[in-house]
């Protein structure tokens, strides 16, 4: 009976500190780890974007700068990338139309036109 106690203990603590793991890293994830500020005007076929300092993207300066997305970055340079950010998918269903293709999908309840049942 005491090793059944022990086993469920153990299993609890396992369990337990793997969701503690989960948050943990959840929560230090940033939402654009490969963004970066590049000068437009830099563009070089071999190389991509040259990376400038992050306020070249925040205020008006003499660098045409703008944020870059993905891609690899060598030597102070940045190609295969792009300079939309991607949507992430959060996995929820919604009926708002933030893509703009006036798609609706609906599911159970959802929608505005009744099924005869």
């Amino acid at each position: 009976m005491a090793d059944a106690r022990r086993q469920l203990r153990s299993g609890t603590v396992v369990l337990g500190g793997m969701g503690l793991l989960a948050a943990a890293l959840t929560a230090c994830s940033s939402d654009d780890p490969d963004k970066r500020c590049v000068d437009r005007d830099s563009y070089n076929a071999a190389k991509g974007y040259q990376v400038v300092a992050d306020k070249n993207c925040k205020t008006v300066t003499t660098t045409n700068g703008a944020y870059y997305y993905g891609g690899k970055k060598k030597s102070g340079w940045v190609k295969g990338g792009s300079f939309t950010k991607s949507r992430k998918s959060s996995g929820s269903s919604s009926d708002d139309d933030s893509s703009g293709t006036g798609v609706h999908r609906g599911g159970f309840g959802g929608g505005d036109t009744s099924s005869g049942g």
